[in-house]
């Protein structure tokens, strides 16, 4: 965490900063200044396999569910697998009970995970399944943890409003690791993302990050 007086000295500037040659550019994390911080801790939880949560979850300026209107659901052995673009416009789906989301406590403070196939409260289910979350205005930049990982790999679509995918980001192989995106040619237009994985047991998410009007340091 920068002190108060190093952030007062950051440059910043307006999206973008940051050049690459694919529609959503990877960039360190800690170069993004991102005001909306997502971090799950306030939902009940606990230890072991979590608590189920059926239905859509929300939060504060994003909505969590399995997948999207228009995709289908595929099962790969244990893992959920999710092909394609949605339908416009860009609408979340929930899972089936016990195949949706849960919360899960870890040391101290909670993740946000998927439950596959097996289906909750199987330990074979947890964060196995998919995570999509759609935003409550478009975005340019998304930072986000990956937690747990065991050398698996992880998928992550961004989507557009009219459920088009405007970029994939295959990441791996897996362990605890903060990543951040960055949208290309100064366009806000990242609607949803979801997260997939096949790693042998499971990963959650944490520490979502976002800003419609992000910030890129200079300093980075």
């Amino acid at each position: 965490m920068r002190s108060l007086f190093a952030f007062c000295l950051t440059v910043v500037t307006a999206l973008p900063a940051w050049a690459c040659e694919r529609p959503v550019c990877p960039v360190p994390a800690e170069s993004l200044i991102l005001s909306r911080h997502i971090t799950f801790d306030d939902l009940p939880s606990s230890f072991g396999i979590g608590r189920k949560i059926d239905g859509i979850l929300e939060q504060n300026g994003v909505q969590f569910g399995e997948r999207f209107v228009g995709q289908p659901l595929e099962a790969e052995g244990d893992f959920d697998v999710v092909p394609g673009p949605a339908s416009a416009p860009l609408t979340l789906l929930p899972g089936a009970p016990g195949q949706a989301l849960g919360i899960l406590r870890l040391m101290r403070t909670s993740v946000l995970q998927g439950h596959g196939p097996r289906g909750f409260p199987k330990t074979e289910a947890v964060g196995e399944g998919a995570i999509a979350m759609i935003f409550d205005y478009d975005q340019s930049a998304i930072a986000l943890d990956i937690r747990g990982g065991e050398q698996g790999h992880a998928t992550l679509r961004f989507l557009s409003r009219d459920g088009r995918i405007l970029d994939t980001h295959r990441i791996g192989p897996l362990s605890e690791s903060t990543h951040g995106f960055l949208r290309s040619d100064e366009q806000t237009d990242i609607a949803g993302l979801l997260l997939t994985n096949n790693d042998p047991e499971g990963i959650a998410l944490d520490n979502l990050k976002f800003d419609k009007a992000a910030i890129l340091s200079l300093l980075h």
